[in-house]
This record gives structure tokens, sequence and C-alpha cells, in this order.
């Protein structure tokens, strides 16, 4: 019905902008009733449109430097008969892949790699990447540093000491 569609599309802006967020605060700030929101929140899970519950992690405040993130641009050429589908089957099965879009523009997909050094994200470009049947090209570009993620403000700091000269 067009309520429930309605209650699916707010509790999934609630729980995008904070996923631990209980039905019960949900319930509260949408009118409905706590079995309700844990019914269609079900539902959601049960049918995959709920897939998952994450955070956004503040990595420069977490001890461990190892992690490396890349933007990965790749080229390919689609396969007879499977097109681009097969390709990103191959390229999804890795665990190093965080994600994986098909694009309009200049490359074909662009694919976020996470790794424990520039070295690692290196080699799994150039072993496991590269290789796949269908791709005939790559870009990586590191990430040196998040300053918004997942639509929250990471890291704004302005430490410039200079003097603004103005015309």
């Amino acid at each position: 019905t067009g309520m429930d569609s309605k209650l699916r599309y707010d509790i999934i802006e609630i729980l995008a902008q904070d996923a631990r967020r209980s039905a019960a605060s949900i319930a509260s700030m949408l009118g409905n009733t706590e079995e309700e929101v844990r019914r269609e929140i079900g539902q959601m899970e049960a049918e995959n449109i709920i897939l998952k519950y994450s955070a956004v992690i503040n990595e420069e405040r977490v001890e461990d430097e190892r992690s490396v993130h890349a933007l990965i641009e790749v080229h390919v050429v689609p396969q007879a008969r499977h097109g681009y589908e097969a390709i990103a089957k191959n390229i999804c099965m890795y665990e190093e892949v965080r994600s994986c879009y098909l694009m309009s523009g200049t490359y074909d997909y662009m694919v976020l790699v996470d790794g424990r050094s520039v070295r690692d994200v290196a080699q799994f470009v150039a072993e496991r990447l590269s290789v796949i049947e269908g791709v005939t090209g790559t870009a990586t570009h590191f990430v040196l540093r998040k300053y918004k993620d997942n639509h929250v403000v990471i890291h704004v700091k302005n430490d410039d000491k200079r003097q603004v000269v103005t015309p």
C-alpha cells in the first residue's frame, strides 16, 4: 500500500543517518507503533532491501595506520552474451573490493579497494584485477585523506595560520 511504501522510505532515511536507532525511537519519530516499525524493518531485511548495518569510522583516530584505500578506474571490453555482469561478478568476488560500480563516462567500472599497504593494493591490481578476462586497463588512485564519508564530515580543520592576502 501507499502507506507501507512511505513508512519504508521514512525508516530507510532514518537508518541511513543512524543505523543504531531503535525501532521504538523510529516509531516515536514517525508516529507508528514499535511493532509496525519492527515488522517493516524485518520485511525489508528479508527482501534484501536492507543488506547491512555499518558505522562510519574516522580512521585518522584509529591507531592502526595500515589500512590503505584506493579508487580504481577499470576499462573493459564486455564479453559476448554476458555483457558487463560477468566481469563485475569476477571483480566482486575478491575480499579487497569494498564497492564496484558500473559507470558512464571515460571508464567502465569504479572499484573501491581496501588493502593493508600501497604494495598490497598494487599487487591486487597487477595479479588479480588486471588479469580478469575482459579487463583492458586500470588506473589506480590512492585515498590520501577522507574529508567526508557516507554523508559524515570527518576532517575539516583549518590549521593554516598564514595571513590572508587580498588584492
